[in-house]
């Protein structure tokens, strides 16, 4: 089999702290001044939220860090997050003019810059606005939960997010590992969405605690469900249930709890000398093989079916992998977990790629050692909400489906959905392209809905 043997990295010395530690204020303003201010700007263009960068740019360059954060803060409500954690490399960086040269604008580090600068200094002044134009209940508190609950804010609606977690976030606080995305940075923009008045229900499960008709009877005039895609799959392969093979969403969660003293250390499903493997070779499964070097693992093989070509992981967070000592295995394609008691290997055929590009079998199997297998194939949603609410339908992979008018309304009137729930699971700024187009489409509803009822007249019943 193709092996990547990673470097000769000691991961003894990983931590969880941040790895990139940005700019300072010189090498800020310095690298904004090389921005050519182009008048089509293609940075924009390649922006799922069309943020106003060359806008923003040009106030950092001339030291207007309270004008550059208000710019941000027309598109965005998570740029600290966005500035860490968005695929630039794929997107607005990707598009920049001066990337032909070689030399293409930092724009994440200094969207995050401005982001913490702000913070730091306590620049910018929100607070909530006096008009009420709705009453609204957000269900998930991750990146398309948030960027609903902080437009429709702006806009003046009253907004409750409801969250079945102890801390608000929901992926962004609980899958990307720490040194990817400071926890406290997310605690940081959630305060920062509370203080347009947007109220925070913690520990409160939608479809176990209270139903969505319950909600409606408190006199929300609309709901908007951002879930995510909280079920991860799993590889029907025989032993899937041995002791010892863990789902990778499970394993990052557990130990962001034992980060933060929410559990025991010993909780933590990979222990200091396990050997690993990690099935999958997205964001998620390389997040996962970092993180287990970092709680102690002794080894950590990713095995993927096809090439390194093939990935859908960046292309940064393959390399960070691979100097830090994860091994790659290509073209190895799981068949079996073995073990009796509990899991001691991967059983796994090698492939072949053919000259059109498809995979076949080759029959021949090897037998990987590990003792923990960790699993990430991919995620989808739950049915909590949708099986306990009448008139919601999903498509046979249980997405919720949505309309276009109004924007991301569910086939129930007055509930809508975006992000992961909606589409398949994506990037933290797709999610959050979608929730922004929702929160025009359900502002757009509860006006009508209102005007309506001045009217003396009523929608439909929002158990249709």
């Amino acid at each position: 089999m193709l092996i990547d043997k990673g470097s000769d990295f000691d991961h003894q010395d990983l931590t969880f702290d941040e790895i990139d530690e940005g700019f300072t204020t010189k090498e800020a303003i310095k690298e904004a001044k090389r921005c050519l201010n182009c008048q089509k700007p293609l940075c924009r263009t390649g922006c799922p939220i069309e943020n106003e960068i060359p806008d923003f740019i040009q106030e950092l360059a001339k030291g207007n860090l309270g004008q550059a954060s208000a710019v941000i803060a027309h598109r965005s409500n998570l740029p600290a997050v966005c500035g860490r954690v968005c695929p630039r490399e794929k997107q607005c960086e990707a598009a920049c003019i001066l990337n032909k040269k070689g030399c293409g604008i930092k724009i994440g580090k200094l969207e995050r810059f401005i982001a913490d600068f702000d913070a730091e200094m306590d620049i910018s002044v929100l607070t909530k606005k006096n008009v009420e134009k709705g009453k609204v209940a957000v269900i998930g508190s991750g990146p398309a939960g948030l960027t609903v609950a902080g437009d429709l804010a702006k806009l003046g609606f009253r907004v409750t997010v409801f969250d079945g977690q102890a801390e608000p976030g929901g992926v962004l606080m609980y899958g990307i590992p720490e040194f990817r995305l400071n926890k406290e940075v997310v605690r940081r923009e959630i305060r920062r969405i509370e203080r347009q008045g947007v109220v925070f229900q913690t520990n409160v499960l939608i479809g176990r605690d209270l139903t969505v008709d319950e909600l409606f009877s408190q006199g929300y005039d609309a709901i908007f469900i951002g879930t995510g895609t909280a079920l991860p799959k799993t590889l029907e392969i025989p032993g899937k249930n041995l002791p010892g093979v863990i789902q990778a969403t499970y394993f990052l969660g557990m130990v962001m709890l034992a980060n933060h003293g929410g559990i025991a250390s010993l909780e933590v499903p990979v222990h200091k000398g396990d050997d690993v493997i990690v099935i999958g070779a997205g964001n998620v499964a390389i997040d996962a093989a970092r993180t287990a070097l970092r709680v102690g693992a002794a080894s950590v093989t990713v095995v993927y079916r096809r090439t390194v070509a093939n990935i859908t992981a960046l292309q940064s967070e393959f390399e960070g992998a691979q100097s830090e000592g994860v091994q790659f295995q290509w073209l190895t394609n799981p068949v079996r977990y073995v073990g009796t008691d509990r899991v001691t290997g991967l059983a796994c055929e090698r492939q072949i790629m053919t000259d059109d590009g498809k995979l076949q079998g080759s029959g021949q199997v090897e037998i990987l050692s590990a003792n923990k297998i960790i699993v990430a194939v991919g995620q989808r949603p739950a049915a909590r909400i949708v099986s306990t609410t009448a008139g919601i339908e999903v498509n046979q992979a249980g997405f919720v489906v949505t309309k276009d008018r109004p924007y991301g309304m569910t086939t129930r009137h007055g509930i809508f959905a975006g992000g992961d729930v909606v589409h398949e699971p994506a990037t933290v700024v797709l999610a959050m392209k979608e929730a922004k187009k929702v929160a025009s489409g359900l502002a757009q509803y509860v006006e009508a809905k209102r005007l309506m009822e001045e009217c003396g007249l009523a929608m439909t019943d929002t158990r249709q």
